[in-house]
């Protein structure tokens, strides 16, 4: 199974396209498929208008730095192709980058999210669960969810599909209840 992905962007993309570029270019940014670091959300006051504390805890083991170091290696030997290569006028971000070290340091300083957060609400029978297998919160009468926060755990690549497939299981199961 692969642990990393790569996406292509064809733009020079700096944090999420916040910071602007006017030179024509485009990027590559690699993909931990499968993190072992867990994050957390909490709530930071009782005030239900106040944002929660969010923790993603980024590369919190060990694994997950070396794992983004293969990839970060297995990206660099792809944009060093010739076709690639010839495509480029300027490494933005990574041009001084050359041993282990400065690989781990560059990550460490640029590793963020790509959207794709689950397990929050956990469905299972377990007692980590946080919805049955219906989708109903336990505990919680009239209340199900249903989004990509249920998946037990992160699957290996974008969430999107599975995430409608959740939603479309969630519409069958509330039909069959109202019949």
């Amino acid at each position: 199974m692969p642990d990393i992905q790569l996406h292509f962007v064809i733009a020079m993309l700096d944090d999420h396209g916040r910071k602007k570029h006017k030179e024509a270019g485009f990027s590559c940014h690699v993909c931990l498929l499968r993190p072992k670091s867990r994050g957390s959300v909490w709530l930071k006051s009782a005030d239900p208008l106040a944002a929660p504390m969010i923790d993603p805890n980024f590369l919190g083991e060990e694994e997950d730095l070396e794992t983004l170091v293969a990839g970060f290696k297995t990206t660099r030997r792809l944009m060093e192709t010739p076709a690639l290569r010839a495509l480029q006028k300027k490494d933005m971000f990574t041009a001084n980058v050359k041993t282990d070290d400065d690989i781990r340091a560059i990550l460490r300083s640029r590793v963020d999210t790509v959207y794709h957060p689950v397990g929050t609400c956990k469905m299972g029978t377990d007692a980590m669960a946080v919805v049955d297998p219906a989708l109903k919160v336990y505990g919680v009468e009239g209340l199900r969810v249903v989004d990509a926060s249920i998946m037990p755990t992160l699957i290996g690549g974008n969430t999107n599909a599975p995430t409608i497939m959740i939603g479309e299981k969630a519409a069958d199961i509330i039909r069959a209840e109202m019949r």
